[in-house]
């Protein structure tokens, strides 16, 4: 599944003038910036997939463009998907990120498999 490289590349350049240390990799059938080795947010087709604070969750989801993230067909409590519209002004992409890298530093890292 593709996922907007333009939306990719603007994410990159906010955190870049933030100067957040990221990472991406492919995942989920989209892009997934980590932070601190953790998902912060993510680009999945041409939606921004926002991991925010749980505590806002409910607030969040009343905001004009953002759904609840219900990728497996179930919603996941602190994720949302935000539509193309709602993160077409840098100024609102931006309140997004700045959500996501707010709630970075407590957020829970997942747990990483062991080898074989």
């Amino acid at each position: 599944m593709a996922y907007d490289e333009h939306l990719a590349d603007r994410i990159r350049q906010i955190f870049k003038e933030k100067k957040v240390r990221f990472e991406d990799k492919k995942m989920m059938g989209g892009l997934c910036f980590m932070v601190n080795e953790k998902m912060c947010v993510g680009v999945v087709q041409n939606e921004l997939m926002a991991r925010i604070d749980p505590a806002i969750y409910e607030v969040v989801l009343k905001k004009k463009y953002s759904r609840e993230m219900d990728f497996t067909g179930r919603p996941m409590k602190g994720f949302v998907f935000i539509s193309p519209k709602g993160i077409d002004a840098d100024k609102d992409l931006e309140y997004w990120v700045g959500l996501c890298l707010e709630y970075n530093p407590k957020a829970n890292s997942s747990k990483k498999r062991l080898k074989d």
